[in-house]
């Protein structure tokens, strides 16, 4: 309930304020399969990823919120683009990195409801839609950076 408020109030700040945002995305693929976070405070699927903090480049934001979200140390990242999404009165800027290195060390945190890995031709239906381009780009083997919106 606590993130879910909290969520409430990000979005009414996003209203108010249109900020500008940069995050990052981890597409976390191994032996076909992807692995997808299911946050407490917000329904569907997702890539984990989440926004840089202060001072942070943004393979260190990747291998944190990795990290953070699904208990996984990454080895080797690859750049696959970077996307915009204008929704919700935001300007969110994401690069999107792949990994297919990487190894469970931890648990996911108190944010995460869910954490599962999806065989990549059996996405579940509430994968947010840009997130389900982004790997059905990564299946067809796309593998210059893009620029675009989510």
């Amino acid at each position: 309930m606590f993130f879910r408020v909290l969520y409430l109030g990000f979005r009414i700040y996003c209203f108010i304020f249109r900020p500008i945002r940069m995050g990052v995305r981890v597409m976390m693929i191994q032996d076909g399969k992807v692995w997808l976070i299911r946050q407490t405070y917000i329904p569907g699927w997702f890539l984990p990823g989440g926004g840089l903090k202060k001072g942070e480049t943004l393979e260190e934001a990747a291998r944190r919120e990795a990290l953070e979200e699904t208990g996984a140390e990454l080895g080797s990242l690859t750049l696959m683009g970077a996307y915009s999404n204008f929704s919700d009165w935001k300007s969110d800027h994401n690069l999107l990195f792949t990994c297919n290195d990487f190894e469970f060390h931890g648990k996911p945190d108190g944010e995460i409801a869910e954490l599962r890995a999806f065989a990549l031709n059996e996405l579940p239906d509430d994968l947010l839609p840009g997130h389900r381009r982004r790997l059905q780009e990564y299946q067809a083997g796309i593998e210059t950076p893009q620029f675009e919106k989510w």
